[in-house]
């Protein structure tokens, strides 16, 4: 919105600054988190009186999670408004990707606040059917990879890009969309999946932001591509406005999120953080990429994969719990040692995955 400011400039004064994209993602950065500041105490105030007794705790779960029984979830509400509010402010809302990745980020979050108020509202860890949830999931990315898809230039469109082969791409065709729908909706369970503990999720996400925001300016800029030698995406970079809004909002969030949690994140954000990453790696066309960045989330979803079908197979575990952070906690790790650990790892991926621009 504030990047129409600049039909006032002349060229050569402050409001020439709403050009740049990069000095309106700083903007972002700022807005989302003074918003998560500013509301998140009176956000969590409002869902302790609502919801009485908070989040169900799930009763097979590790023992130390009794303790924070009558927590309430669905603090992630203030991620989303904090990240919807600043996008729309300093983003260019001409962009058709911006939009995209709101449309994924805001359904997503319909749908995980579904789940989360059929839990507190009637006390179980059950919530909304699953198989209900995974179709409308699928029904959203759908949506998504068919957008992307119409927005990407007539060389990339149905393409899919391999890092390191920087000059390969593989021709999906019709199965794009259904190979976008794998991206979008595997990353907000994947995500929803390591939201399991006191800052886990949130931190390894804004990491993730951070990396595909870095990828988003980059691949929106033919200068850049030609350089790195990736493919150019025209009108990604606006991309970045968004990413920094989520890490600006996330850490409103983390705030109030920091051991011992005065707030849960909540399917509310788990699975729209999830998708967005998702939609921002179809986007930008580094979904594989998305893999290397996301590995954490990758490694918790495989892990309850493996331990169920296993289980099926043998009625034996593989893991003393599912996902895997819970395996942790039974092995004796303290839930900051895992946060922590699972910090560092997240920042290792991400590094890598950003390696990948210019590996070849």
């Amino acid at each position: 919105m504030l990047y129409w400011l600049t039909a006032l400039s002349d060229g050569g004064d402050f409001f020439n600054l709403f050009r740049y994209i990069t000095f309106r993602a700083g903007g972002s950065f700022l807005t989302a988190l003074l918003f998560g500041f500013m509301f998140g105490r009176p956000l969590i105030n409002v869902l302790r009186r609502k919801q009485g007794k908070g989040q169900p705790i799930r009763t097979d779960g590790p023992e130390g999670h009794f303790v924070k029984a009558g927590t309430p979830t669905m603090g992630g509400l203030l991620i989303i408004a904090a990240l919807t509010v600043a996008t729309l402010l300093w983003a260019r809302l001409d962009n058709q990707y911006v939009w995209m990745v709101l449309f994924v980020t805001l359904s997503f979050a319909a749908i995980g606040f579904a789940d989360d108020y059929a839990k507190v509202s009637k006390q179980t860890t059950a919530g909304v059917s699953g198989k209900i949830r995974m179709l409308l999931g699928l029904l959203v990315a759908a949506v998504a990879g068919y957008w992307g898809a119409s927005l990407h230039p007539e060389g990339l469109t149905n393409q899919l890009a391999l890092p390191i082969f920087k000059d390969t791409l593989v021709n999906l065709g019709v199965l794009f969309v259904p190979f976008a729908v794998i991206v979008i909706v595997g990353a907000a369970n994947a995500v929803n999946l390591t939201d399991g503990l006191d800052g886990l999720a949130i931190m390894p996400v804004m990491i993730a932001a951070g990396a595909f925001g870095v990828i988003a300016y980059a691949v929106g800029r033919v200068d850049f591509t030609s350089y790195l030698e990736v493919h150019y995406v025209p009108d990604t970079g606006e991309i970045l406005i968004f990413c920094a809004a989520l890490i600006g909002g996330g850490l409103g969030f983390l705030w109030y999120n920091a051991p011992p949690a005065a707030v849960f994140m909540g399917d509310t954000g788990s699975l729209a953080l999830g998708g967005a990453l998702g939609a921002i790696a179809v986007a930008t066309k580094h979904e594989i990429v998305l893999a290397i960045v996301g590995g954490l989330f990758v490694v918790e979803a495989l892990s309850v994969i493996i331990q169920v079908m296993y289980f099926k197979r043998t009625g034996k575990r593989v893991f003393l719990m599912a996902p895997i952070h819970h395996h942790y906690e039974k092995k004796g790790w303290s839930e900051p040692q895992i946060v922590i650990r699972f910090w560092i790892i997240s920042l290792i991926l991400a590094m890598l995955g950003l390696a990948t621009l210019k590996i070849r």
